[in-house]
């Protein structure tokens, strides 16, 4: 059995004491210019360990993505008429949701909000859903 200490992984910490804006971090160059602005200020602002990095920029290829699919959609509509004139979700739609969801659940995981960390290892309960 493996110890429950053990087990509690430490949130990413920011940085103290430490202004790190003259450090120079290698932006990964696929990356749109306003997403790799934000990653080089998470870097920046964050002492991230080499997954916690992959995470960081696993989150903002999704972004990306995510943003790609919105222009399409608000240039070609949400729909399209399929070989029998009957209308159909632009794929795109798919693209863009799975891309929000991937992003949200990648910044979820990353935890870069400063504060004490929470009680429980699951998501916080929506206020809706107490008794």
């Amino acid at each position: 059995p493996v110890n429950q200490q053990e087990m509690n992984f430490a949130p990413v910490q920011q940085k103290k004491d430490t202004p790190m804006l003259g450090m120079k971090f290698l932006v990964p160059d696929h990356l749109q210019p306003e997403t790799g602005a934000w990653w080089h200020q998470v870097m920046s602002e964050f002492e991230l360990e080499a997954h916690h990095e992959r995470l960081l920029t696993l989150a903002c290829q999704a972004w990306d993505r995510g943003e790609l699919a919105r222009q399409v959609l608000q240039s070609d509509g949400l729909t399209f008429r399929d070989r029998f004139d009957q209308p159909k979700a632009r794929p795109e739609v798919g693209i863009q949701r799975d891309s929000v969801i991937a992003f949200a659940r990648l910044i979820r995981e990353l935890d870069l909000d400063v504060g004490q960390p929470a009680e429980r290892s699951r998501p916080p309960a929506l206020v809706s859903n107490r008794r």
